[in-house]
C-alpha cells in the first residue's frame, strides 16, 4: 500500500501545493478587501468569478489538453495562475482582479483535469479505492494548510501573494520532470441534463444547495469572522478548523451512508446544519463558542456534496456515471457561483450575520425537498447502495474524477469513451462530405 502511494506521490505533491495557494488566495483577497472596506458585494463577485472559471475551464482545458498534451497544457496553466495571482500586486483595481480570478479558475481547473487523467492512468483496478480517497485527503490538507499560513504571516502583506506564486510554480515541478507516460487522449463527458433531472433531482439539489453553501463559506466566511472581531491569525484558525472538521467528517459520514438510507441522512443533517447556522448567526457568542459551532459546521456542510453524489450513483448505471460527474460538475458550480454573490447582497444590505442566514435558508431547502418519501428507487441500480467515497465538494476536481472512482465500472468508462470517438469520427465524416459536396456545386457549370 505504501508503495503504491509512493508512486502517485509526485502528482498528490503537486496537487497539494495547488490547493495550498487557492485556500490562501481565496482567504487573503477576503480580508485584504475587507480590511480597504470594499464592498461585500464586489468580495462575492470576486469568488463567482473564480467558481465560473472553473466550470469554464472544464471545456477549455479539454481543447488545450487535446492541441499541446498533458504536459504542456498543465505547464501553461500553471504559469497563468501565477500571473495572475502576481497580477494582485500590480493593481487594486477589483475589475481587474475579477478577470484575474476568472483566468485562474479556468486554467486550474485544467490542472486538475491534467491531474487526474494521470492518476486514473496509473491506478490499477485493486488501488483505485485508496488513490481516489487519497486525492481527496490531499485536497482537503492543502486548503487547511492554506489558512493555517496566516498563523505565521498575520499581517496582510505582498508575502502572501508571493508565496501563492511560489506554490504554483514549485506544482510544476514534479509534473515536468515525471517520467511516467503520457495518459491518452481525453474525450469530453456529455451533459444528458434532462436524464438526470428526471431521475435524481433530489441529489441535483443537495449538490447545488452544497455549492451555494461552500462557495459563500470559502468566500466571504473570512469577511464575517473579521466583523465579529477575530484577528488575522484568529480568522486563518477558524478557517481551518471548519474545512479539517469538514475533512475528519469524511469516514463517518461514509459509515453511516453505507448502512442508512442516504435520502434520511441528508435530510437529518440539513436539519442539523439550519440550527448550527442560526446559533452561528447569532452576535452574542465568545470567541470558543464559535470555533465549536464552526467545527460543526464544516462537519456537516463538507458531507452533504459526498452524499448526494453517492444518492445519484445509486440511481445510475456504470455506462452514465462519467456524463453524471460532468452534471454534477456544473450544478454545484453553478451553486458555488451563485452563493458568494447572494450572500454579500445580504450581507451589505443587512449586515455581515446574515451570511449564515443564508446559510439556514439554504439548508432548509432540503429538508422539505430531500425526503425519503420522494425517492421512488425505481432507477436503484442493483449493486446499490454504492460504496460511499470522500469528496471535497469545492471544485477542486474535475469530471475525470469519476474515471477513477472506483464505483464506476472501468469497462463502462472504456466504452463510453470508444463511444464519443466514433461519434467525432462521424460527425467529422459528415462534415467531410458535406464540404466535398458544397465544393462540387460551386464548380458546376452555372
Amino acid at each position: 500500500m505504501s508503495h503504491a502511494l509512493m508512486a502517485f506521490s509526485s502528482l498528490y505533491f503537486a496537487t497539494l501545493l495547488m490547493l495550498l495557494g487557492s485556500g490562501l488566495l481565496s482567504t487573503y483577497l477576503g480580508l485584504y478587501l475587507s480590511a480597504r472596506e470594499v464592498s461585500e458585494i464586489w468580495i462575492g463577485v470576486l469568488m463567482t468569478g473564480y467558481y465560473a472559471g472553473l466550470v469554464l475551464g472544464a471545456s477549455v482545458g479539454h481543447r488545450l489538453i487535446a492541441r499541446v498534451g498533458h504536459i504542456r497544457a498543465f505547464v501553461a496553466s500553471a504559469g497563468i495562475v501565477t500571473a495572475s495571482v502576481l497580477g494582485h500586486a500590480l493593481t487594486d483595481n477589483v475589475s481587474v482582479w475579477l478577470a484575474l480570478r476568472l483566468l485562474t479558475g479556468m486554467a486550474m481547473m485544467c490542472q486538475y483535469m491534467v491531474l487526474e487523467s494521470w492518476l486514473n492512468e496509473q491506478a490499477e483496478s485493486h488501488q483505485r479505492g485508496m488513490v481516489f480517497a487519497s486525492y481527496m485527503v490531499v485536497t482537503f490538507l492543502g486548503l487547511v494548510l492554506g489558512q493555517v499560513v496566516f498563523t505565521v504571516m498575520p499581517e496582510l502583506q505582498i508575502e502572501h501573494l508571493l508565496f501563492v506564486a511560489m506554490c504554483f510554480s514549485l506544482c510544476l515541478v514534479p509534473v515536468a520532470v515525471t517520467k511516467q507516460i503520457h495518459p491518452a487522449p481525453l474525450h469530453p463527458a456529455p451533459l444528458k441534463v434532462k436524464l438526470f433531472v428526471q431521475r435524481i433531482p433530489q441529489a441535483l439539489t443537495t449538490v447545488a444547495v452544497s455549492g451555494l453553501m461552500l462557495g459563500a463559506f470559502y468566500g466571504m466566511a473570512p469577511v464575517f469572522a473579521k466583523t465579529e472581531g477575530l484577528t488575522t491569525s484568529q480568522i486563518g484558525v477558524f478557517m481551518a478548523v471548519t474545512i479539517c472538521a469538514g475533512l475528519m467528517a469524511q469516514w463517518p459520514a461514509g459509515w453511516l451512508s453505507d448502512r442508512v438510507d442516504r435520502s434520511h441522512l441528508i435530510q437529518l443533517n440539513a436539519i442539523v446544519l439550519t440550527g448550527v447556522a442560526l446559533l452561528m448567526a447569532l452576535d452574542l457568542l465568545p470567541g470558543m463558542a464559535l470555533m465549536v459551532l464552526t467545527a460543526i459546521f464544516g462537519f456537516l456542510v463538507f458531507t452533504l456534496y459526498p452524499l448526494a453524489v453517492a444518492l445519484a450513483n445509486d440511481h445510475v448505471e456504470p455506462d452514465d456515471r462519467v456524463p453524471l460527474s460532468a452534471m454534477l460538475l456544473v450544478t454545484f458550480g453553478l451553486g458555488a457561483s451563485i452563493g458568494p454573490l447572494l450572500s454579500s447582497v445580504m450581507m451589505k444590505v443587512w449586515g455581515p450575520e446574515m451570511l449564515y442566514i443564508f446559510m439556514a435558508c439554504c439548508s432548509m431547502v432540503l429538508v422539505f425537498r430531500v425526503r425519503a418519501a420522494t425517492v421512488t428507487g425505481e432507477h436503484l441500480v442493483e449493486e446499490a447502495p454504492l460504496h460511499f467515497m470522500p469528496a471535497a465538494g469545492n471544485l477542486a476536481s474535475s469530471p475525470l474524477s469519476a474515471a477513477f472512482d472506483p464505483r464506476v465500472d472501468e469497462q463502462a468508462v472504456a466504452d463510453q469513451m470508444q463511444d464519443d470517438v466514433v461519434e467525432e469520427e462521424e460527425a467529422m465524416s459528415e462534415a467531410e462530405v458535406a464540404a466535398a459536396d458544397a465544393d462540387q456545386d460551386d464548380h458546376r457549370p452555372g
